[in-house]
């Protein structure tokens, strides 16, 4: 495994990431079971990977709680991103919610699902157009100063935004959508972004020293080397992206079967090709792969032990050309 460090976060973190969103149950993955969870967590830290990104709504506390089941004796080996920011109700309504009341209740829930007195990078996970951002910042460098975060991130927030809380208390990381085929993405599933990642953020963030954590790096599961919606069932959450559905998923497959043709000719796995497109790239901290087996974790850690030619990436550039100059990617 590879590691990179951040001139905000000095520390060793591996190139490929474990999200944890896959692990939030099969009620929202089809196939997801707890036992094929554990195991997929326990083989990637024995394969290196050392960054675990996860959120308390990601099942509704359950994927924190199966990453504290699984860290125990471990809490040392791992650096935990979790997120606060969307809060539920006894009947699952979710709403935006980053005011220093609920931030501070949050942190504390987080703690205990997780099993552990600190968490290493906190992050807002959605903006609440209803709280002022300085009283969010205000009430993240108290929790700094009690040790209960290490350092704090923002998440789909505008660059405008990013860097008012900034000014505010420092920011070590931002994460947002990002791979192969989704560089400035203007939506991810039915929601709109009020950023785009390659030409406002990922400049910004290299300006700053902080590091770009791109979430869904295989859009998906369509940058993989046989990708279907067939036999999907309908509570998985694929189903809410419109980019996989009708045109728009011909005009995608279309295009990953091209960039298949190079991994082809590299004798590597697709997704490996596109994990890899994403460490090259400047500012890019951990890629943030999901796995619900440990088969899916070993090959994405493996995208680490190579690198990608600068021959093989100028194709894959002259590939994606063509759309990147309509928008489409």
């Amino acid at each position: 495994m590879e590691y990179k460090t951040f001139p905000l976060i000095q520390e060793s973190l591996s190139t490929v990431g474990f999200g944890s969103w896959g692990i939030s149950g099969g009620e929202y993955w089809q196939d997801a079971n707890d036992q094929d969870s554990l195991n997929a967590i326990a083989k990637a830290i024995e394969l290196g990977v050392n960054f675990f990104d996860v959120a308390p709504v990601y099942g509704f506390g359950h994927a924190e709680s199966l990453l504290g089941q699984a860290f125990q004796g471990k809490r040392d080996q791992v650096f935990i991103a979790t997120k606060c920011g969307l809060t539920w109700d006894d009947q699952r309504h979710v709403v935006n919610n980053l005011t220093r009341q609920s931030i501070f209740t949050e942190i504390d829930q987080s703690l205990a699902r997780l099993k552990t007195d600190y968490v290493d990078l906190y992050q807002l996970h959605w903006p609440d157009p209803n709280t002022d951002l300085e009283e969010t910042m205000t009430a993240l460098a108290e929790l700094k100063e009690t040790g209960k975060i290490r350092h704090i991130g923002l998440t789909n927030f505008s660059l405008a935004d990013l860097k008012r809380a900034h000014s505010i208390t420092p920011v070590s990381s931002y994460q947002g959508l990002y791979n192969l085929l989704e560089h400035d993405p203007s939506y991810y599933h039915a929601i709109p972004l009020d950023y785009r990642s390659q030409s406002e953020i990922l400049p910004y963030v290299v300006e700053q020293g902080m590091m770009f954590l791109p979430y869904s790096p295989l859009m998906q599961g369509l940058l993989t080397d046989h990708f279907t919606m067939d036999g999907v069932n309908a509570r998985d959450v694929r189903h809410e992206n419109p980019k996989l559905q009708g045109e728009n998923l011909v005009l995608f497959t279309n295009i990953a079967e091209q960039l298949r043709a190079v991994a082809r000719e590299l004798n590597k796995p697709m997704s490996q090709v596109a994990i890899n497109w994403l460490i090259a790239q400047t500012g890019v901290g951990p890629i943030i792969c999901g796995g619900l087996e440990p088969e899916h974790v070993t090959l994405n850690a493996q995208a680490s032990d190579w690198q990608l030619s600068e021959n093989h990436i100028e194709k894959i550039n002259a590939i994606l050309k063509p759309f990147k100059d309509q928008q489409v990617v």
